[in-house]
């Protein structure tokens, strides 16, 4: 199994609350065939992304539409992989129509270029390949009917800006009714990957809906690894998210005598997904343990997994292994989720690596008819 960025480089606003048309489900970049979701599944031999088939993209499409912004597309397989890079060596890519951000470089202090995000890539049961980790969003939405779906496809929208400055990557989904429109907008800055997304309810009735945008940060371990700025935050001690791209160690289980483990045991569940598009229908909240953050400078050693609430907009992740740091700052999210697989595996290895999410898991937000709601995470890097 191999632990790296992949498909590295190296490697190889929006109010209308209109129906979306259905021109969406046939876009020129991809093939002739429908992509409606509930009535195509074709079966692809490489790669999976975290087990979801997809349709093939046109590749030539995706490069005579949006070529010039500094962003280039390479295919693999039926998928197609867009490569983000900028004059000052920051680069990001990502995976379509996924939507998984795999990597992100960021120059640093010392005048190269370091990955900042942790992917994993494993062999699955057919053998092909499966891919976690990055950064991903995990999003259930469901109506009145109490119907869920999440975005689990993207179409490539729009591509706007340049290499010397930055560059922005729009991302679309919509459910099968064009109902409900989700968009993610990838920015690539000097400094900074801001991932920003707007949820709009074009249905006649209320729609609910829960989730997070999951970032695996990678680090030398998490021995080495100190959260800042966290202290005097409310948590609650929850079960790690269990979404399509989570990376999860396997030793983790029901019968596992450690502090998730027994989580998992009082609360009769295995985390808030058992599977994208999937909501565990228990209310586990009187179970949850909370407590107060009492530690500004938190050693993140010990295998953990919570929700903060009335955390600040900004916190820094500092790696004294790596000697580099990651400022995490959210707008619109209340809820921040930190996950730590602890420091019993192997430095620089599998499961080297912290995952934070700006999330509404604890408290679902309620959307009205042709509402609008926006939020994002950014990834700063201070190091330059």
């Amino acid at each position: 199994m191999a632990y790296r960025s992949l498909f590295s480089p190296n490697f190889t606003h929006f109010s209308s609350a209109r129906p979306i048309s259905h021109h969406l489900y046939y876009h020129p970049y991809l093939s002739s065939t429908s992509l409606q979701y509930n009535n195509i599944r074709k079966e692809l031999s490489f790669p999976y992304v975290a087990s979801v088939p997809y349709q093939p993209i046109n590749v030539d499409y995706l490069e005579g539409e949006f070529s010039g912004h500094g962003v280039t597309f390479e295919g693999i397989g039926d998928n197609c992989v867009a490569k983000m890079g900028l004059d000052n060596g920051s680069t990001a890519t990502l995976m379509l129509p996924s939507g998984l951000i795999t990597s992100y470089k960021a120059p640093m202090w010392h005048g190269s270029t370091v990955e900042l995000l942790h992917t994993s890539v494993s062999e699955g049961d057919d053998g092909e390949a499966v891919i976690q980790g990055g950064v991903s969003l995990a999003l259930n939405y469901e109506d009145d009917n109490e119907v869920p779906w999440s975005p689990s496809t993207w179409v490539l929208r729009d591509i706007r800006g340049n290499s010397k400055d930055s560059i922005k990557v729009e991302l679309i989904s919509s459910d099968a009714d064009n109902m409900v429109e989700t968009r993610h907008i990838v920015t690539l800055g000097e400094d900074i990957l801001t991932s920003e997304i707007s949820v709009t309810n074009s249905n006649s009735s209320p729609l609910q809906w829960t989730g997070s945008i999951i970032s695996h940060l990678t680090v030398s371990s998490p021995e080495a690894t100190y959260a800042l700025g966290l202290e005097g935050s409310n948590f609650h001690n929850v079960p790690p998210f269990l979404s399509n791209f989570g990376i999860i160690p396997s030793d983790l289980d029901e019968e596992n005598d450690s502090e998730i483990g027994q989580l998992w045991k009082q609360m009769g569940l295995k985390g808030f997904f058992s599977g994208l598009g999937q909501r565990n229908k228990k209310n586990a909240s009187e179970e949850e343990m909370e407590g107060e953050e009492d530690d500004g400078y938190k050693q993140l050693n010990e295998q953990m997994s919570r929700i903060y609430t009335c955390a600040p907009r900004f916190f820094t992740l500092i790696d004294r292994g790596r000697r580099n740091s990651v400022v995490v700052g959210r707008d619109g999210f209340d809820e921040v989720y930190m996950y730590s697989p602890g420091s019993s595996h192997e430095i620089y290895g599998e499961y080297s690596f912290i995952c934070v999410g700006q999330s509404t898991m604890l408290k679902p937000i309620m959307l009205g008819p042709g509402e609008v709601w926006r939020g994002s995470q950014h990834l700063h890097n201070p190091n330059m």
